[in-house]
């Protein structure tokens, strides 16, 4: 017998499918189209992991199955390759960003190519290609000509460490994301995008495609819609008044003190003499949290002001404290506070010893959001609080001191960064002509070189001390301008990559009609659950907006979001280097075959749950393999009919296999897979059409051996555009059902009947059975129950 060795088979087919170009999508093709998408990786220096395995290998077999049932399929892959990782790398190695990205890709190549997935490498995109960034600086210069790209001064997240600004999404638990370092906050003019423009549309447009529920969730949680009114406070002895944005203005007769962002520009100037030592202390220690830590703290904080603001519905005068936990960034960085009927301000409240007023009665806890009625609120009394809301705000607006309104927790987003190592901003910067954008014909804009790039303590990018580079002539006068230095985020190439794989050689337009018309939207798009609210929103984002700009055919780029689960080290822990549970999937490549890390990591659990990795499961998988190689070696497959059982089993196994790929349940395929290997004839001839079906439904999880089997067959071509086989629904019919035989109610047997038995015969055959006979005799049958194909019953007296 001929041994399986997974080494020679898989670099086989690996050259036969590179020679032959086997998955290169035809833009012209007549078949119907098929878009899988997945996230494209970041090429670190350590190489690819076993999580990575798992959803490309798992898209891989949906890709695969896809093109056998006749559809043209776009299965991209490219690098996501600017960002923050490979400066640092670059810092501490002295190797330069361009050398180190092209040594990781090149690493990344070689080990997704052992892997045998089915990539078109002929639409390969790289984010710090000029001639892909030339495409996200064109799209920056269309979101600035239309007023979506602008710039402010404002407080931003800095970390210490990376010497960067950071967007919110990007600090957690008050650390760099990137580096877990400390973050601060500092005033600094940054580059926006006005995503906030987009936040309705954002929210709305989720009911127009097919995203896990968890997803969208996410996304309507993070955008943080909320319906409200926008109320005028007068501050006492202060000319100017203070905006107050509050979803519940029924509750205003029981505003009791008012609550502002330490960083509001109003607050140094109305704070009194006595409390300016105090309140200025406050500033600089909430300067040194991040807004997640603020808003996450135990404990409640805060200063008084020693000002006073006048509730505007009763002209009472209520303390002005500050407080961490209101942000400038939310609302209009100051907050009326309810104590009676606000948790968090409750808490304030019995801390320093502020006063409540209930003013809504009949609520079990007085902390509900709806319900109850109106009490010690003048015109509000006896009404509902819905009706007191509507009430309220039409009042407000009758007294012209505020109006309904509409507010997000989303804000805009910031797209600045003081690195190198990102695509350049395509702006100048003219004394005469102020802000201007770089001609188009002037695109790309690329980066220079520089000696170093490191960060500057000043804040500044690495490209500020290029003065060669910095200086230039001002597009509009001719007069001397300095360019933009701040760089771009690593998820502005993120942003649109999908439309550019499309048409990725294109150099005239980021991808033409034709091929966008034909390819967009992305029928299956599947990533992992920590981009739900950076990239995912930020991409969407991105595309309504060429839509708008009718650059694009459709509002929503992707028809249906997924997301698989991590894989976890052995120890149930997070795979990390400094763990030492690193698993390197070259090494299980190299020893027990590509087939067996697709089919373990697909078969190991459920697509979207953490599942621990496993190397006896591992060696299961291969001896599995090994089966079927065997099976495939010592049996002489000829034109014999197989019998009607295992043409039932065979037929259950296309149907299931099928319907799990289409479902994501790649597992429970992989199992039904086993079954029907342990039902396969044990003589030693068996028919040649099963085992082409065999092949044909192994090819998406172990496409090397399928296509060596498919040869052994007597096939000289690859079966990877073969036909999926069909099922013969005659032989999805069980020729025995079983009868649960339950008495008084409660099951007492079970037994089988052929299919075609009737009734009375069902019944008499139930009575007869030996665990049911018992309760039947000396009693009286008063009813019998039936329930074709499932169930006899009896009450018996």
């Amino acid at each position: 017998m001929k041994p399986y060795d997974h080494k020679a088979l898989e670099a086989k087919w690996q050259k036969h499918w590179e020679e032959q170009n086997t998955f290169q999508a035809d833009d012209a093709s007549e078949k119907p189209k098929w878009y899988t998408l997945v996230e494209f990786p970041y090429p670190s220096g350590a190489g690819l992991h076993v999580g990575h395995v798992r959803s490309y290998a798992a898209l891989d077999a949906v890709s695969r199955k896809k093109r056998m049932e006749g559809f043209n399929v776009l299965y991209p892959i490219g690098w996501d390759a600017f960002g923050l990782p490979t400066e640092n790398y670059a810092i501490k190695t002295k190797i330069h960003p361009v050398v180190a990205t092209e040594k990781n890709i090149a690493t990344y190549k070689r080990q997704l190519k052992s892997l045998g997935l089915s990539y078109d490498w002929s639409r390969e995109v790289n984010t710090t290609d000029p001639r892909y960034y030339k495409w996200t600086q064109w799209i920056f210069l269309q979101l600035y000509k239309k007023g979506l790209a602008y710039k402010k001064k404002m407080p931003i997240n800095w970390c210490l460490s990376c010497k960067i600004g950071l967007a919110n999404e990007e600090v957690v638990n008050g650390q760099c994301e990137r580096c877990g370092g400390d973050v601060e906050k500092r005033e600094k003019e940054q580059w926006m995008l006005a995503i906030t423009k987009y936040a309705d549309r954002l929210i709305k447009d989720l009911d127009t495609v097919d995203y896990l529920e968890k997803i969208k969730a996410q996304q309507i949680n993070w955008i943080g819609r909320s319906e409200g009114a926008e109320i005028d406070f007068e501050i006492e002895g202060q000319k100017e008044k203070i905006k107050v944005f509050t979803t519940r203005p029924d509750t205003l007769f029981g505003a009791t003190y008012f609550v502002m962002a330490p960083e509001h520009p109003l607050v140094q100037k109305m704070c009194s003499t006595a409390q300016k030592k105090e309140v200025e202390a406050y500033i600089k220690k909430c300067a040194t949290e991040s807004e997640l830590a603020r808003q996450e703290a135990k404990t409640k904080t805060g200063v008084f002001t020693g000002a006073y603001a006048i509730n505007p519905v009763n002209k009472e005068k209520i303390p002005v404290w500050i407080a961490d936990y209101v942000m400038m960034g939310y609302g209009t960085g100051a907050i009326m506070c309810v104590p009676a009927h606000d948790e968090r301000d409750h808490e304030f409240a019995e801390k320093f010893k502020l006063p409540i007023v209930e003013v809504i009665e009949g609520l079990k806890n007085p902390f509900e959001k709806t319900g109850g009625k109106m009490k010690n609120s003048d015109f509000l009394n006896g009404l509902t609080t819905e009706k007191a809301i509507v009430t309220m705000i039409d009042w407000v607006e009758k007294q012209k001191i505020g109006e309904r309104k509409i507010n997000y927790k989303l804000r805009d987003w910031i797209f600045s960064r003081q690195r190198y190592w990102g695509e350049p901003i395509p702006i100048v910067h003219c004394d005469k002509c102020g802000e201007v954008p770089l001609p188009e014909s002037d695109l790309p804009l690329e980066l220079p070189e520089v000696p170093t790039y490191e960060p500057t303590d000043t804040g500044e990018s690495p490209l500020a001390r290029i003065e060669e580079w910095v200086n230039c002539a001002c597009p509009t006068c001719g007069g001397k301008a300095k360019r933009e230095t701040d760089t771009m985020p690593n998820w502005a190439g993120s942003s649109w990559y999908f439309l550019r794989y499309t048409d990725s050689h294109n150099d005239k337009a980021f991808a033409s009609q034709k091929a966008l018309k034909y390819w967009t939207p992305v029928d299956l798009y599947n990533g992992g659950m920590e981009h739900t609210t950076l990239h995912l929103l930020y991409s969407r984002f991105w595309h309504k907006f060429l839509y708008d700009c009718k650059l694009v055919p459709t509002s929503e780029p992707y028809k249906k979001r997924i997301s698989h689960g991590m894989v976890l080290a052995e120890d149930g822990r997070k795979m990390s280097k400094s763990f030492g549970n690193v698993i390197n999937p070259d090494e299980i490549v190299k020893e027990h075959g590509a087939d067996t890390l697709r089919m373990y990591e697909m078969f190991m659990g459920p697509f979207d749950q953490a599942i621990a990795w496993d190397s006896g499961a591992l060696m299961g998988m291969r001896r599995f393999l090994e089966r079927i190689w065997k099976f495939f070696q010592e049996t002489k497959f000829v034109e014999v009919c197989p019998t009607d059982d295992f043409r039932r089993v065979l037929n259950q196994s296309i149907k299931k296999v099928t319907d799990d790929l289409n479902q994501f349940k790649f597992n429970t395929a992989i199992s039904q897979l086993m079954i029907l290997m342990n039902a396969v004839p044990k003589e030693k001839e068996c028919s040649i059409h099963v085992a082409k079906k065999i092949c044909l439904i192994l090819a998406p999880f172990a496409p090397h051996m399928a296509e060596e089997l498919w040869g052994m067959l007597g096939h000289d071509t690859s079966l990877a555009y073969e036909k999926w086989p069909e099922v013969n629904p005659k032989f999805l019919i069980e020729d025995t059902v079983t009868y649960a035989v339950q008495i008084n109610g409660k099951l007492r047997a079970d037994f089988q009947t052929p299919r075609e038995m009737g009734k009375d015969e069902v019944i008499a055959l139930a009575k007869e059975q030996d665990k049911v006979r018992k309760y039947l005799d000396g009693g009286k049958i008063v009813k019998e129950i039936f329930v074709l194909g499932k169930i006899v019953g009896f009450v018996v007296k």
